[in-house]
């Protein structure tokens, strides 16, 4: 089994290791385009165009499945991925609303995403389908995925966001962006269990799964 991970990033690498640890038999690539990161506050064609391009290897390796590891790709480009390689088998980042919603008990969430899937069709329709009578946070982390990637992040951007949210009562937060990844433990530290942190990787590998029929 061969499988694609993509990420803008090295938020991908987060989620290729969990992949690893799931299929420890598979053949696992990986793309990424560093290049051009962070992905969040560029235009839409822009975003398509670069994805696109960043997945030519792990499309001529003939993938079983390509993971774009990437929310921002996936709620920007994902379709019309799907629609120009037919063939491909491609698994997306959901933006998670739908378990936020069934895990609170304050009917307040927060999701921690880029400019762009926030502004995304991808996102918008998740949110009117699984937020109903949920108030859904939107704090802004514009800066994090670049300082994640500089290595310049600290618990000060990090308290900050996560105050917000809890001084809001959000007592679940998403993590939609698969660069925080690397920082979830820093999260869950500064809320001091006072809200519960998701990150989709479990959710992927089910998906594959579910895919490959394994």
């Amino acid at each position: 089994m061969r499988i694609g991970v993509f990420d803008s990033g090295i938020g991908g690498e987060a989620v290729a290791s969990a992949l690893a640890t799931e299929f420890p038999a598979a053949d696992l690539l990986m793309a990424s385009d560093h290049e051009h990161v962070p992905y969040g506050n560029r235009p839409a064609d822009e975003i398509t165009r670069l994805t696109d391009a960043a997945i030519q290897p792990l499309l001529a390796a003939h993938c079983d499945v390509i993971i774009i590891a990437c929310n921002t790709a996936t709620a920007v480009s994902i379709a019309t991925l799907r629609e120009r390689y037919p063939q491909q088998a491609f698994i997306g980042l959901e933006p998670m609303l739908k378990p936020a919603a069934l895990l609170t008990d304050t009917g307040v969430i927060a999701v921690c995403a880029t400019p762009a899937t926030l502004a995304s069709e991808f996102y918008r329709a998740a949110k009117q389908a699984h937020s109903a009578g949920i108030r859904v946070l939107e704090p802004d982390c514009s800066d994090w995925a670049r300082l994640i990637e500089d290595d310049q992040m600290n618990r000060n951007h990090i308290d900050e966001v996560v105050e917000y949210c809890l001084s809001e009562n959000a007592d679940v937060i998403v993590l939609g962006c698969t660069h925080y990844h690397w920082i979830k433990q820093e999260i869950a530290q500064a809320t001091a269990g006072r809200a519960q942190i998701l990150e989709p990787s479990e959710a992927i590998a089910r998906r594959v799964r579910e895919l490959l029929n394994l």
